[in-house]
């Protein structure tokens, strides 16, 4: 039976596509489990926090000694994507489903996308392995366990699919891993609700019509999500630098970065910005009196956590500290409280993991359709004025995100300049390349 070109590879990626989203969509629902019962556990016994640098210790001295190989997290597996001869080793999987989760039970301010990322790269990459694809193939399959995991750990399958693709290489989608990034996010998702995982519900604003006043307002809103996007990335970024450096032995360091989460615990005299901290996201939604410092509590318990080497991602907490940035921003500009939440909880993350079209179609997925076209305006122009920077540095750039030629060769974001980081200064910006 002859079969068409375009048959044989649809079938070929239902078959890979879809073991793919299984294996992602059971992996994010034992995870998702162990992280509900870690947090319920630790909110039921508080004094779990003063253990926090007991913990670093220890997963310091486990990571030390049999985390080499995958200590790169998220940054391993898209270095991956582009390298034929790197591999995602099986043991990252079970490795930081188990740190993530003892990072949630002490206390610390850590998200759940880098760990979905990293179980549906190394799973992908096992796939991969175990049919002995090519390298093309191998690629796409990555990118697909990438879709995967993070479509069934949020319940978001088409941003999960468009995510995959987007944050390989910054402002370049590679649609030819389209369809098995689509197929492994839908099964993956179906998979863990299957399982009987239920995902946090949010509110969905009301319609709000754009006119020329609410568009100013949204600029204005823009650049405040890009300050403190560019804020986090560069903290994050910059204080690990400085860990490594001065306290080279990793249990050490994590340690000392428990001790640091505990004292602002202490300081801040409140459980809201440990954890996940989805109740701080919810509140942000209706709260005309949440704290106006309640982001920069997030964001300083995040930077410290997982600067300090603890195990986590960045989206969660992004999503808190842009909810209430957003709650913010909205009173101060006269925008639907719940609205601006929506936004600045998208937009934030858009910024920081230069994705703005996975993160609004996030939001839609998430919140409903009322928040577009705000939600892409302001994801869009934040992730502009962030310039060429964000929090995963193996990101890949072909051009700068202001225009101009393409560079002469594909670079992670960790080989630009600091002036090439920079947002552009004039109408007419770098060339590249």
């Amino acid at each position: 039976m002859n079969l068409s070109r375009g048959t044989r590879a649809l079938m070929q990626w239902l078959l890979l596509g879809g073991l793919v989203g299984v294996v992602c969509g059971m992996a994010s629902a034992v995870f998702l489990y162990l992280l509900d019962e870690a947090t319920h556990f630790r909110e039921g016994h508080p004094w779990l926090v003063y253990a926090l640098p007991v913990a670093g210790l220890v997963l310091g001295a486990v990571y030390g000694k049999w985390g080499g190989p995958i200590r790169g997290g998220n940054n391993l597996v898209l270095d991956t994507v582009h390298a034929s001869d790197a591999q995602v080793p099986v043991r990252m999987a079970p490795m930081v489903l188990v740190g993530t989760v003892l990072t949630h039970l002490f206390g610390g301010s850590a998200g759940r996308e880098g760990t979905a990322v990293q179980m549906g790269g190394s799973l992908a990459d096992l796939v991969a392995r175990r049919f002995r694809v090519g390298p093309d193939t191998r690629r796409e399959l990555l990118a697909a366990g990438i879709a995967g995991g993070f479509g069934s750990v949020f319940g978001t399958p088409v941003a999960g699919a468009v995510f995959g693709l987007e944050v390989v290489v910054v402002g370049r989608m590679g649609y030819e891993a389209l369809l098995p990034a689509l197929v492994a996010s839908v099964v993956g998702d179906m998979v863990t609700r299957g399982l009987g995982i239920h995902h946090t519900p949010y509110p969905a604003p009301g319609a709000l019509p754009l006119t020329v006043v609410v568009l100013a307002k949204w600029l204005v809103f823009a650049v405040a999500v890009a300050v403190v996007a560019t804020v986090f990335v560069e903290l994050m970024h910059g204080l690990k630098k400085l860990l490594e450096q001065r306290v080279q032995v990793l249990p050490l360091r994590m340690a000392l970065g428990g001790l640091a989460v505990l004292l602002l615990w202490l300081l801040a005299g409140t459980d809201d910005y440990l954890g996940l901290g989805i109740p701080g996201i919810q509140r942000a939604f209706e709260d005309p009196a949440l704290p106006v410092s309640a982001f920069a509590w997030k964001l300083a318990f995040t930077v410290v956590t997982l600067a300090a080497g603890f195990l986590g991602g960045e989206v969660t907490p992004l999503f808190f500290i842009g909810a209430s940035l957003g709650n913010v921003l909205a009173r101060l500009l006269g925008l639907p409280l719940d609205l601006g939440a929506a936004v600045g909880m998208a937009a934030l993350f858009a910024a920081a993991a230069n994705t703005p079209l996975a993160l609004s179609i996030m939001a839609v997925e998430l919140l409903g359709a009322n928040v577009l076209p705000h939600v892409a305006i302001v994801a869009t122009v934040a992730y502009l004025l962030t310039g060429h920077r964000g929090i995963y540095p193996s990101q890949r750039i072909a051009r700068m995100k202001h225009g101009g030629p393409l560079l002469e060769k594909i670079v992670a974001l960790r080989e630009l300049t600091r002036e090439d980081r920079a947002p552009p200064s004039g109408p007419e910006g770098r060339g590249g390349g």
